[in-house]
């Protein structure tokens, strides 16, 4: 498991599964001769999206930023239609560390799309129980309202069973959370309209987890959003705006789909990489 060490910070990335998605749609309206320059695909336009939650430990406290697609959660069909070629080992990520699920304090949801919250339950026998039994779920209150009343387009991502077993553990915010000082989560809309991300801050330095406004370096252009963004304008003005005052200020970014970059931190420009954590597992799509 890939680690990174920020300030009193350690990060953790940890098995919660690989899919692979159609590059068409992960890049929305821009043209294949473009982002593929930028991220590898495939002979069938799919390029590889780990779900890889991130442990953060934290002054005797254990968090985790998003769930993975879970285990046993996905039909055939599903398994097929979402390439998913390898879904969540949580607890046998966590045994490496000398941890349970038990032991984790807080889970951060970004949102709640499948492959983002099939992680929060698990099969107990032949029921649906919470993964992290002791946890705090913390989520905005608009991702977490849509999740239970979803829409006719976002019924396709938002599914009762990762979100009836925890709705006891979660508690919403609206605006921005400071979890605990140096955790931040701050609602951004744009993927879904109660998307958030994630800010890290130590010792006057930051990290940010732009979730899926951001899912890969190679989106790290304002206009290159997903077709999968419900609303992309709001994607394109939140990042165009944060993406500003983190290139002038040296944030770095982490990734939970990056197939290939943990952390990567651009100069003022944005084009240069001037600081870098690769993903130490090989992308089974190679650049």
């Amino acid at each position: 498991m890939d680690q990174l060490q920020f300030h009193k910070m350690s990060l953790t990335w940890l098995n919660g599964g690989v899919t692979c998605l159609d590059g068409g749609a992960m890049f929305g309206v821009v043209p294949k001769p473009l982002w593929s320059r930028k991220y590898p695909v495939n002979e069938n336009n799919q390029i590889e999206l780990p779900t890889e939650p991130i442990l953060i430990q934290f002054e005797g406290k254990n968090y985790v930023v998003d769930t993975g697609v879970g285990f046993n959660k996905l039909n055939e069909k599903q398994l097929r239609n979402y390439g998913v070629t390898e879904e969540s080992t949580l607890a046998a990520s966590l045994e490496e560390l000398g941890l349970t699920t038990a032991d984790i304090d807080y889970v951060l949801m970004t949102h709640l799309h499948f492959d983002h919250a099939g992680g929060l339950t698990q099969w107990e026998g032949e029921v649906l129980v919470p993964t992290f039994p002791n946890a705090k779920i913390y989520v905005s209150k608009i991702e977490w309202d849509e999740m239970r009343k979803p829409n006719i387009r976002s019924k396709n991502t938002y599914w009762k069973e990762n979100w009836e077993p925890v709705q006891h553990l979660v508690e919403t915010f609206e605006g921005t959370l400071e979890v605990v000082p140096g955790i931040e989560m701050i609602h951004t809309g744009g993927h879904s309209d109660g998307h958030a991300i994630i800010k890290l801050t130590q010792n006057g330095e930051v990290l940010l987890h732009m979730a899926d406004i951001m899912p890969t370096h190679a989106h790290q252009n304002p206009l290159w959003v997903m077709a999968y963004d419900d609303y992309p304008m709001a994607s394109i003005y939140a990042k165009e705006r944060i993406m500003k005052e983190a290139l002038a200020n040296g944030y770095g970014f982490i990734f939970y789909h990056d197939a290939y970059y943990r952390m990567i931190k651009w100069d003022a420009t944005g084009k240069e990489i001037v600081g870098k954590l690769e993903r130490s597992r090989q992308a089974s799509i190679k650049f």
